[in-house]
């Protein structure tokens, strides 16, 4: 007998879609964790939180990494860990200094493997700009850890204030690149599927376009980087937390031919596929164009397009035009895309 992957009320145990960056996920946080943990620093539902000790400003995240497969194509679990975290401590307008990792180990994990993900680390950390500084190992009995899962915390110096608190009606958006690239190239590694040219994931560090962009004194009110839940997911949450309508046009947003073939093979919207290196900048429209010129001379987001801009209208929605012509309302996704993604 099949069961429904989409939970339609209310349960006492937690489903997949609880991790999916969707509607299940928001309420996970906002009705448990938040009330549980409630702060000031808490409710700005930001990449991180933003802690002042005297006149210096530290950013500070993170991140929990279950990947499966372990090795992708244009990644493996180590490089996704390094650059998940480091992405969300340049989405809060910080240099990124300083990471940890916790590594949880099933016993049986081949060796070889293990210091394939640690060398992998390492290598992305120089990339980076970052030192692992800190960190602690857990070996759980064969057969309850699928191999291996990471978290990893940083630690990074704010430059800016960045936060969806500071966007204003006018704003643009600016998207960095493509879409859907992560997650398609982890269904196809993870279920054996065979593309005519290979997809690979977009894994890569942010933060030296975000440096580029705040050493240019360009104003920036939001940045997010595209992960669970994908672009869609994003520009929702910050339409709810800020109070603006966000308005985008479908011509306008990049997706690569194949990744989009694979997507409706496989039944899935780019628009809420993850993503592991593409951004949005939120920003006054007279900063547009020096901000997308600096991003298309980086490798990462050389495929910077104006996507959309923040409406007048507070009605918290997200409203896609699309390639018709019609308006499109986009939400959180109640159920659960592709699971163990990141």
């Amino acid at each position: 007998m099949q069961e429904c992957p989409l939970p339609i009320s209310p349960d006492e145990t937690i489903q997949l879609a609880h991790g999916g960056g969707g509607s299940l996920t928001r309420a996970l946080v906002t009705d448990l964790f938040q009330k549980a943990f409630d702060n000031p620093l808490l409710r700005r539902n930001h990449d991180g939180a933003v802690l002042e000790f005297g006149d210096t400003k530290l950013a500070f995240t993170t991140d929990s990494y279950v990947v499966h497969p372990l090795f992708f194509p244009g990644g493996d679990i180590g490089k996704l860990a390094v650059c998940g975290t480091v992405n969300d401590l340049a989405m809060c307008g910080s240099t990124p200094r300083y990471l940890s990792v916790g590594m949880i180990i099933e016993e049986g994990f081949p060796q070889a493997n293990l210091k394939q993900v640690v060398d992998s680390m390492q290598a992305t950390a120089e990339a980076a700009g970052v030192q692992l500084v800190t960190g602690d190992t857990k070996v759980v009995d064969r057969g309850k850890g699928d191999g291996l899962f990471l978290n990893t915390a940083g630690i990074g110096e704010v430059r800016a204030a960045i936060s969806p608190t500071q966007i204003e009606p006018g704003d643009a958006v600016l998207l960095s690149g493509d879409l859907g690239r992560h997650g398609i190239a982890i269904l196809a590694e993870r279920e054996g599927l065979q593309f005519e040219t290979t997809i690979e994931s977009d894994c890569g560090l942010l933060n030296g376009a975000v440096e580029r962009l705040l050493d240019s004194g360009i104003t920036m009110h939001c940045l997010r980087d595209l992960t669970r839940g994908g672009l869609a997911t994003a520009l929702k949450e910050i339409a709810t937390d800020s109070g603006f309508e966000i308005r985008i046009r479908e011509s306008d947003i990049p997706v690569n031919e194949s990744v989009r073939g694979a997507a409706e093979l496989l039944g899935l919207d780019p628009l809420y596929v993850a993503n592991e290196g593409r951004m949005i900048v939120i920003l006054p429209r007279e900063h547009m164009d020096a901000a997308k010129s600096l991003l298309l001379e980086e490798d990462i987001t050389a495929n910077a397009v104006e996507i959309g801009s923040v409406s007048e209208k507070q009605s918290g929605r997200l409203i896609m035009e699309t390639a018709i012509g019609a308006n499109r309302v986009l939400d959180l996704l109640s159920g659960e895309q592709l699971p163990r993604i990141c």
